[in-house]
């Protein structure tokens, strides 16, 4: 395949984002846009040298591969039609509704030789990428993603709408199975819960401790590492990472003069380095490496099998905060 033709699926305010990057694509052709609002549709016209198609199936039959950017509850039936005519598919997070939904999009994407790629944006934040050029065993995670309230993405709960970011990051750094949830949630603006906490035990004994909320008065989004000798903070809306090391000697090649510290038994010394923030768009990254594995074959970043286990997770979570509210609400 030379230059795919990619159709947006889906034209809200990430719809918009999407689209306005894939037009700078230089690997690949916008083959047009739909969405049920035809006001949107007017708007994208008037902006963009775009074709909007009269329905989702024009759109997809007219395409290579389609970026599916609706509301959750529709994920599975448009990207079910994508995957039928044999195109390759991006699925916003989360993947779907429910985990039968998902095994069934993997069955099918699977029988038709698509690709399926799921949008869990922060794998090419800058922040984790840095994070990512030493090798990570944690044993302790800490998370927090704060948001100011927006009746956007109140149709689900804080952990499929903002959870469910640090769920995939903490799942792509764990290798291990997750033994133990203990979550709480309180709905205080939505009829899902706007607050909650997570604290995951996984089988090798790393622990994680997740909280999201989306009626905060200022953003935030952090993760903390902590390893054997070895502490990571990424903070991914600067996009840079912090890292200390713990050493038994003095680094002869430290970016920075080691600070000396007495240990238990003898001297320590702590290697401080920070990363520079990044200008990268991550949307942008995410669409070049969907375009790439369909133009090279290789695979992309975040495939559907890892869209499954943290839709899994997130689900699992969901239930423990549901037991949570009848038990002391």
């Amino acid at each position: 395949m030379n230059k795919p033709k990619i159709g947006v699926l889906g034209l809200g305010h990430l719809g918009k984002i999407h689209l306005k990057l894939l037009l700078d694509q230089s690997n690949a052709i916008c083959s047009g846009v739909f969405d049920t609002n035809n006001a949107r549709c007017e708007a994208i016209q008037g902006r963009y040298d775009v074709h909007v198609f009269d329905s989702e199936e024009d759109l997809i039959k007219a395409s290579d591969a389609v970026i599916l950017v609706t509301p959750t509850p529709s994920h599975y039936s448009l990207a079910k039609q994508c995957l039928l005519h044999s195109k390759h598919v991006f699925i916003e997070k989360p993947l779907c509704s429910n985990l039968e939904e998902a095994l069934e999009l993997k069955r099918l994407s699977d029988t038709h030789k698509c690709i399926v790629q799921i949008g869990h944006v922060e794998r090419f934040n800058p922040a984790f990428q840095a994070a990512q050029a030493q090798p990570i065993d944690p044993m302790f995670i800490e998370c927090h993603r704060l948001a100011p309230f927006n009746p956007r993405g109140t149709d689900v709960s804080v952990v499929m709408d903002l959870m469910i970011h640090d769920l995939d990051l903490i799942l792509s750094l764990v290798n291990s199975q997750v033994e133990k949830i203990d979550a709480t949630g309180i709905s205080i603006v939505s009829a899902a819960p706007d607050i909650a906490n997570v604290r995951l035990t996984f089988s090798n004994g790393c622990v994680v401790n997740c909280t999201a909320s989306r009626v905060s008065l200022k953003a935030m989004r952090k993760m903390r590492v902590f390893q054997n000798q070895n502490y990571l903070s990424m903070d991914f809306i600067e996009k840079s990472t912090e890292r200390i090391q713990l050493h038994d000697r003095s680094p002869v090649h430290s970016k920075n003069t080691p600070i000396e510290i007495e240990g238990h038994q003898s001297k320590k010394y702590l290697e401080y380095e920070k990363s520079e923030p990044s200008s990268n768009n991550a949307i942008m990254e995410e669409q070049a490496n969907f375009i790439e594995a369909m133009i090279t074959g290789a695979s992309v970043l975040v495939p559907i099998e890892d869209g499954i286990r943290c839709l899994d997770l997130a689900l699992q979570i969901d239930e423990c905060i549901q037991e949570y509210q009848k038990h002391y609400q």
